[in-house]
C-alpha cells in the first residue's frame, strides 16, 4: 500500500514515498534540480538512460518528455527526493540582476537533456539545509526559498557552461522562448511562417534558432510532441482514440493511426482497450 508525503514550498519540491516502485512518463516544462536522499531514480529517453542514486543529483532541461522510474530503497523501502524548478520569471529575475555581461552569449546550447551534477560540497550544503522542513511544521520563508533556488541555479552554471544557452534563452527579449512557445501551441494548425510571426523572428531566423534547441525541424517536432500528446491521452486518461487525435491537433484518422503504430507499435485502438 502506498504512502506518499509531498510538499511544494514554492517551486521547491519534497516528496517521500513508501511504496514499491512507480514509474511516470511526462513533459518537462521548467528547468529542475534534483536531489535524491533515499533510493534511486532512473531516467529513460530514447537509446539512453541516466540513474540518479542516494546522495546525487541532476539538472533536468525543460522542453522535453521523459521517462522516470522511481526506485525505493531496498532496506526502508522508501523513496526520498527534493526538486528545485526554476521558473522562467525567477530565470530572467536572476538574468536581470546578475547583469549580461557575466553570461557567456557565444557559448553553443547543450543538447543534454539529464545533466548529472558532480560531487559538490555546495550540492551536499545545499540539501542538507533543505531537509529539515520535510518534519517541520513551519514553513519556509520567501526570502530563504529564493536563495535556496539561487544557491541551486549557481550549481547548475559551475557544472557546465553549455547549460548557460539553455537556462537565459529569452536573451533577446524581442524574441518569444521558442520551445515553451511550441510546448503551449503545438496542437494548433499554425503554419511555419505563424510560428515565427508569432515569436518574433523572420523565416530564416526561425528555422535558424530552432536548431538550436532541437535537433529536428519545426514539422517533426510537432508531429513528435502530438503524438506523445495522445499516447498520454490514451493510454493514462482513458481518453478515446478520435477524441485524443483531435485534441492534440490531428486531422486525419488513418494518418494518426499509421504513425501513432510506426511509433509505438501497435495501432491506437489496441491502447484503448
Amino acid at each position: 500500500m502506498e504512502d506518499e508525503h509531498f510538499i511544494n514550498y514554492s517551486n521547491i519540491f519534497l516528496n517521500m514515498k513508501v511504496t514499491e516502485n512507480t514509474i511516470c512518463d511526462y513533459g518537462v516544462m521548467e528547468h529542475c534540480l534534483l536531489y535524491v536522499y533515499s533510493g534511486k531514480v532512473e531516467f529513460e529517453e530514447a537509446n539512453h538512460s541516466v540513474t540518479i542514486c542516494a546522495g546525487e543529483c541532476a539538472f533536468i532541461r525543460k522542453g522535453h518528455r521523459i521517462k522516470m522510474i522511481k526506485y525505493s530503497d531496498k532496506d526502508t523501502h522508501i523513496y526520498q527526493s527534493i526538486l528545485l524548478r526554476f521558473s522562467r520569471k525567477f530565470l530572467l529575475e536572476y538574468y536581470r540582476s546578475h547583469g549580461r555581461e557575466k553570461f557567456l552569449e557565444t557559448t553553443k546550447r547543450s543538447k543534454v537533456s539529464i545533466l548529472k551534477i558532480p560531487p559538490l560540497p555546495a550540492v551536499t550544503s545545499l540539501f542538507e539545509s533543505i531537509f529539515p522542513y520535510y518534519e517541520s511544521s513551519v514553513a519556509p520563508d520567501e526570502e530563504w526559498m529564493d536563495m535556496k533556488l539561487k544557491e541551486g541555479l549557481y550549481i547548475v552554471l559551475k557544472s557546465d557552461a553549455k547549460v548557460y544557452a539553455s537556462l537565459f534563452d529569452f536573451a533577446e527579449p524581442w524574441k518569444i522562448d521558442l520551445l515553451g512557445f511550441m510546448e503551449e501551441n503545438y496542437m494548433y494548425d499554425l503554419s511555419i511562417e505563424e510560428l515565427a510571426s508569432y515569436t518574433g523572428r523572420s523565416l530564416t531566423g526561425f528555422k535558424n534558432d530552432f536548431r538550436k534547441v532541437s535537433e529536428l525541424t519545426p514539422q517533426k517536432w510537432i508531429i513528435k510532441r502530438r503524438l506523445e500528446a495522445a499516447h498520454e491521452l490514451i493510454m493514462n486518461r482513458n481518453c478515446k482514440v478520435s477524441e485524443a487525435m483531435l485534441n492534440v491537433g490531428f486531422k486525419n484518422l488513418s494518418h494518426f493511426s499509421r504513425i501513432y503504430k510506426e511509433v509505438y507499435g501497435v495501432a491506437p485502438s489496441y491502447n484503448n482497450v
